[in-house]
């Protein structure tokens, strides 16, 4: 059977219009999701949940030789003022190391906060987790084996939108209280870390979406 060019063409305007019709539809959800994504970032940055909880819990950042980094040193300072407000009584620092490192993130936390007056009793160190998934998932574990009901999570303001949802993934309820700004970020610093987030985010949600469908 012959087709004739008129209904060709015709067919193949409707496939590419389909076509742009199903791409801009994609464009506009990616669009929506990230701007969602970036104000829960932004609220979590800017509201601070401090009340008080079973324990306050400090995610890691970087360590130099054993000595925090200007910015684990800023969270590990919010998280002892909170403390020495007495909102809790008990901080946990949470982080591990790269294979070679002879410190963990959570150890220098430690150390830190020993050296701080904090009771060695009133301190739990993780040193093992690798990631943000990992240190909420052993922040969970430890409140469990603990018996701590609610924490009171430090870090970064763009950090504790991802932070949240992922100890909440976890079965651990938790309040957020960001650290204070050490620095003001250039335009593309601050791009980059919500960048990261919004990405960190999204990947974890594609993740977790098969296992959370067969449940």
């Amino acid at each position: 059977m012959i087709v004739p060019k008129n209904n060709l063409r015709t067919t193949r305007r409707r496939g590419r219009a389909l076509i742009w019709l199903v791409m801009w539809g994609a464009l506009l959800v990616v669009l929506g999701w990230t701007f969602w994504v970036h104000e829960q970032i932004q609220g979590y940055a800017t509201r601070d949940e401090a009340r008080p909880a079973d324990a306050i819990a400090v995610f890691g950042a970087a360590e130099y030789d054993g000595r925090p980094s200007p910015v684990l040193r800023a969270r590990l300072d919010h998280g002892l003022a909170l403390y020495r407000e007495k909102l809790a009584p008990m901080m946990i620092t949470l982080g591990g190391g790269a294979a070679a490192d002879v410190h963990s993130e959570g150890g220098v936390g430690h150390d830190y906060l020993l050296a701080q007056g904090v009771p060695e009793a009133a301190i739990i160190a993780e040193t093992t987790s690798s990631n943000t998934e990992q240190s909420a998932q052993r922040l969970a574990a430890i409140a469990r084996t603990n018996k701590l009901r609610r924490v009171l999570v430090v870090s970064d303001g763009t950090h504790l939108f991802r932070i949240h949802a992922l100890c909440e993934s976890f079965g651990l309820t938790v309040y957020t209280s960001p650290r204070p700004v050490v620095r003001e970020l250039s335009w593309r610093e601050a791009f980059e870390r919500e960048a990261h987030e919004i990405l960190s985010y999204t990947a974890w949600r594609l993740r977790s979406a098969p296992s959370a469908a067969t449940q």
